[in-house]
């Protein structure tokens, strides 16, 4: 059984309302299952997760977004990224890619339900989850963050979030697979059971797959499942002929002993696909690469998790496409690449969460630990990041991933989908110039 039974304190007399209840405590325990810190191992690796969250989530003031606005990819300083091996280079027309607007994420969980719907993801149980064994494609990580916040002297300030006096930030953020170009699972793999296709989709052969689980070992935003049961064994039993209709047709039923994860709903995009090829089999002719490229227009193919999101948050399309809005978003000044700086090269960007406090709280709003600028200009100042400081380009380059350089020097460089970090459009995705929904 999955839930409580709620019914006990809803009486059929009153099942609306009812007065005269009281609560008080108990000496038992009950265990609660979540899923953000199973990978961590340790207290060290807890502690390791607690000192970056900063660079996972990434936010920053109205303030600071007026007077920088690209402060999100200053969060994290490397090195230029280079690849040990030649890259592959992605030349069909059809290049799909994820944005996800963390100022607009209620972390409501909604796209987490249309995922596990759309692609039958089996529904563990509370003991599987406890025991790590969760099987969600998609989950929301919430983070917490209490203490002094920057220029905030309130003695009622305490790093302690569970103090009752403690005013205490929290930030969602969904997390699928990010479809890395430059895959680590792909590159632990003893049978080539995930593969890269030509359209930058990270797949999975499920009929392949031996179940190592070595690409989920060597995934480092942990998003990869593994069936350790047979979660479906009951549905091929006569009497449940009628629970099979649940299921999605369109998507495979995993078995026991075989990987799975998030595929941007890889069989939307196949019938998107199937739907403008048929179109242009009836206009005739020479099928040329441009006619391709207009035959699937942007917005006809949404991925569940992108059809659920009440405020629009997650925002999906072909990359290839520059005048689609995820590519917009991808070359959006707010725009970042979780972990970019293990040159994984994901496909899936976030864009940084803006907080807008009135100027009268911003010193007691709580951010996420990391650098925020502030009112600093110019160059950062030598070894203030590990690194000589920037001068008059501190903030003209992308240090978190796409980085290049010729003989020393810095130059706009694009990624796979020609990305430039320097092509920001101004205005229309600008978090200042709408509301956006979820911003407290």
């Amino acid at each position: 059984p999955v839930g409580v039974n709620a019914y006990l304190i809803r009486p059929s007399d009153e099942p609306a309302f009812s007065v005269g209840l009281s609560v008080k405590a108990t000496s038992k325990t009950y265990q609660l299952a979540k899923t953000q810190d199973h990978w961590a191992i340790d207290t060290a690796g807890l502690e390791e997760i607690a000192g970056r969250v900063g660079s996972l989530v990434r936010e920053g003031t109205a303030t600071e977004y007026q007077k920088h606005p690209d402060f999100a990819k200053h969060r994290v300083h490397t090195p230029p990224l280079e690849s040990l091996w030649k890259e592959f280079e992605y030349t069909e027309p059809y290049q799909w890619g994820m944005a996800i607007d963390l100022s607009k994420c209620l972390g409501c969980n909604a796209c987490m339900v249309a995922c596990q719907s759309e692609n039958n993801v089996p529904i563990v149980g509370k003991d599987q989850v406890a025991r790590g064994r969760e099987m969600h494609w998609l989950r929301i990580d919430r983070y917490f963050t209490s203490g002094h916040s920057e220029g905030g002297e309130d003695p009622h300030h305490t790093d302690d979030i569970w103090d009752d006096d403690a005013q205490v930030g929290i930030a969602s953020q969904p997390l699928p697979c990010q479809q890395c170009e430059n895959a680590p699972c792909e590159q632990v793999c003893p049978v080539a059971a995930t593969v890269h296709s030509e359209e930058g989709l990270n797949d999975m052969a499920y009929n392949r797959c031996i179940g190592t689980r070595y690409c989920a070992n060597n995934c480092p935003y942990k998003v990869r499942r593994f069936n350790y049961l047979s979660y479906t064994k009951h549905l091929y039993e006569p009497e449940q002929q009628l629970v099979q209709l649940v299921f999605n047709p369109e998507v495979t039923v995993r078995s026991r002993g075989v990987m799975e994860k998030c595929t941007y709903c890889v069989q939307r995009i196949q019938n998107g696909k199937i739907e403008a090829k048929n179109q242009l089999a009836k206009s005739g002719g020479m099928v040329t690469y441009e006619d391709r490229l207009a035959a699937i227009p942007d917005g006809m193919i949404k991925t569940a998790c992108q059809d659920a999101c009440p405020t629009e948050a997650i925002v999906f399309g072909n990359l290839k496409d520059h005048d689609s809005q995820v590519y917009k978003l991808h070359n959006e000044e707010r725009a970042y690449s979780m972990l970019g700086e293990l040159n994984v090269k994901p496909r899936t960007r976030y864009l940084a969460r803006i907080r807008n406090p009135h100027p009268d709280l911003e010193a007691d709003y709580f951010l996420q630990p990391g650098e925020h600028h502030g009112d600093h200009e110019g160059g950062h100042g030598e070894g203030e990041h590990g690194e000589e400081g920037h001068g008059e380009h501190a903030h003209d380059h992308d240090h978190d991933m796409d980085a290049d350089s010729v003989e020393g020097q810095h130059k706009p460089a694009a990624d796979g989908m020609g990305r430039l970090d320097a092509e920001q459009p101004t205005g229309e995705g600008s978090p200042l110039s709408q509301p956006a929904a979820g911003t407290p």
